[in-house]
C-alpha cells in the first residue's frame, strides 16, 4: 500500500526568503527532531540545490539504531517547488514533494509525501503502530521550527 501524507502552512515571509532557507541542505538539520540523530555524510555538499543532487545522510528513526538515508533532488523550479526522492533507504519508496505559493502577503508552503513500506503486511502494522505516528511527529516539528524562523519575527 502506498500511503501519503499531505501538510501545508503558511509562512509570514516572502518567497525569495523561504526558498533561500529551505533550498539549503544545511538547513535540513534545523528542522529535524535531535533524537533522529541527523547527520549530513555528504562530501563536498553544494550550498544550494540542484536536480540530480544526490544528499546522503545518517539518520536513527527507530531505537536509535543508525541507518544510511540517500536522497536525490530529481525536479526543482526555483520558488516553486522541489522533490526529494529516497535511492537508499527505510522505504521502499519515498517520494516528497515540497511546493510553494505566494498567497496573502506570504507564502504557502505544502509537503506531500507518498511512501511505501517494505514487507507488505508486515510493514502496513508497522505503518499504524509506529511509522504514522513517528512521521506526524517529524512533521509537526518541522512546522514549529519553520514557525520559530518566518512566523515569530514581529519587531
Amino acid at each position: 500500500m502506498i500511503y501519503q501524507l499531505v501538510k501545508e502552512q503558511f509562512l509570514e515571509a516572502n518567497i525569495d526568503e523561504v526558498w533561500d532557507f529551505v533550498s539549503s541542505p544545511k538547513n535540513l538539520k534545523k528542522i529535524t527532531p535531535e533524537q533522529m540523530n541527523f547527520i549530513i555524510t555528504s562530501n563536498n555538499l553544494a550550498s544550494k540545490m540542484y536536480p540530480g543532487m544526490i544528499i546522503t545522510y545518517k539518520v536513527s528513526p527507530i531505537f536509535k539504531i543508525p541507518m544510511n538515508w540517500v536522497t536525490e533532488i530529481t525536479h526543482m523550479q526555483k520558488n516553486k517547488y522541489f522533490v526529494d526522492e529516497q535511492r537508499v533507504g527505510p522505504y521502499k519508496i519515498w517520494h516528497h514533494q515540497h511546493l510553494f505559493e505566494i498567497k496573502d502577503n506570504g507564502v504557502l508552503m505544502t509537503d506531500i509525501i507518498s511512501y511505501k513500506l517494505p514487507l507488505g503486511l508486515l510493514g502496513n502494522l508497522v505503518h499504524r503502530l509506529f511509522i504514522r505516528k513517528q512521521l506526524e511527529s517529524i512533521f509537526s516539528f518541522r512546522f514549529d521550527k519553520m514557525n520559530q524562523i518566518f512566523n515569530n519575527r514581529k519587531s
